[in-house]
């Protein structure tokens, strides 16, 4: 039993525990119910779920969703599109996400694989200094994918020079 300051009240019998938090205007409230004896608390029950409820809301505000946002590339991408994408796929990784870069053969460009397998060398050697390869080019069907995670290490030093 536990009082509402904090202060252990020791061992008691439930009808004695029911008792005292009548006697205090409050509510018992069973705090850890697997413990044996089971934990109990005088306090006002309102007050315990706002209590429940900040803490969850400061858990889900320090949580992070990492998504994965992908790139559609074909065989043939000119030089411009592949550097706006490239960009874009900069942009994702400093966000915190992971990057899907697919190459998306159609029709008989699937006869130009090693265009494909290019395209994502280059784009792994441009994305080299701000992520690492999660997956390594593969095929599924008649797209060519890898896919790129941020790279931890990188963001926490850069934060550190801005601080000195």
């Amino acid at each position: 039993m536990i009082d509402h300051h904090g202060g252990q009240l020791g061992v008691m019998t439930p009808k004695d525990a029911i008792a005292l938090a009548k006697e205090q205007d409050a509510d018992l409230v069973e705090i850890v119910p697997n413990a044996k004896p089971p934990v109990c608390k005088v306090i006002n029950f309102g007050k315990f779920k706002y209590e429940l409820a900040k803490k969850d809301k400061i858990q889900k505000k320090h949580q992070h969703v990492s998504l994965l946002k992908e790139l559609r590339f074909s065989p043939n991408t000119d030089v411009h599109d592949f550097d706006f994408k490239m960009r874009h796929a900069r942009q994702f990784l400093a966000e915190g996400h992971k990057v899907k870069a697919t190459v998306v053969f159609r029709g008989r460009s699937i006869t130009y694989k090693e265009n494909g397998e290019e395209l994502l060398a280059r784009l792994t050697e441009a994305l080299q200094d701000v992520s690492k390869v999660d997956q390594p080019s593969h095929f599924e069907g008649r797209s060519l994918i890898t896919i790129f995670a941020p790279e931890r290490k990188k963001k926490l030093d850069s934060t550190k020079e801005e601080d000195n």
